[in-house]
């Protein structure tokens, strides 16, 4: 950094979200979705999981409409939910560097994470992890109103710490994501998964190939980019 250098704006708090930033998890969701279809003789491929599923979060409704699954979308995300917690505590692990990028954060600024799971999911892999003691808040799909990409999850996130939107970083693989946190006005990269490389990343500030290039240099050098 520059001597002397100034931001324009002040980075007051980093929001992460979880699955797919912080935890190798998409894969898993798309196991258990893929168990659950197979009792109806149906399948979806990880393309699809990828367009229906991460980038839009209306993936249920689409398998529903597309297969004329005798269900509706919501009994569908019922049934995915302990199937999806049973492979979540077999298979669950960090995304490469979440735990170093965690540490070295925090040291410079709060943080918090914002995600469409429940908190019982949410918990236990922070927990599992040792990587609870690094939030200031937690906020998961029961403290809001509206799921991704509606911005709920990281306004109430915002408020939870006591920050503007505006004066957040917003962590996110997802489009839905991005939209979500531009939405509530805060500042927003992508760190892009498997499952989600290829998706619109244009309202982010700047796409990320590794959480390893999140540092509090970058992280001020973003804040003195004023806001579109």
């Amino acid at each position: 950094m520059t001597e002397g250098w100034v931001p324009t704006r002040h980075c007051g708090a980093v929001i992460f979200d979880l699955d797919g930033v912080l935890i190798d998890s998409e894969g898993l969701q798309y196991a258990a979705y893929t168990e659950v279809l197979a009792r109806y003789g149906v399948a979806v491929t990880a393309a699809e999981y990828g367009t229906h599923w991460i980038a839009t979060g209306r993936g249920p409704e689409y398998a529903v409409e597309r297969f004329q699954l005798p269900l509706a979308a919501d009994e569908l995300r019922a049934l995915k939910r302990p199937v999806y917690e049973r492979i979540l505590r077999e298979a669950v692990r960090l995304m490469p560097g979440a735990r170093e990028t965690l540490g070295r954060v925090h040291a410079h600024f709060p943080l918090a994470v914002a995600t469409n799971s429940l908190r019982t999911e949410v918990e236990y892999v922070l927990a599992h992890f040792g990587c609870d003691a690094f939030f200031s808040a937690i906020v998961a799909r029961e403290d809001y109103r509206l799921a991704k990409p509606s911005p709920d999850a990281y306004l109430t996130a915002a408020g939870r710490l006591g920050v503007p939107p505006s004066a957040c970083l917003i962590v996110e693989d997802a489009q839905r994501g991005v939209l979500a946190a531009d939405a509530a006005g805060a500042t927003v990269v992508a760190v892009p998964n498997e499952f989600t490389r290829g998706s619109d990343f244009s309202l982010a500030l700047a796409v990320l190939r590794s959480l390893d290039e999140l540092t509090r240099d970058r992280i001020e050098a973003w804040f003195a980019v004023p806001r579109a």
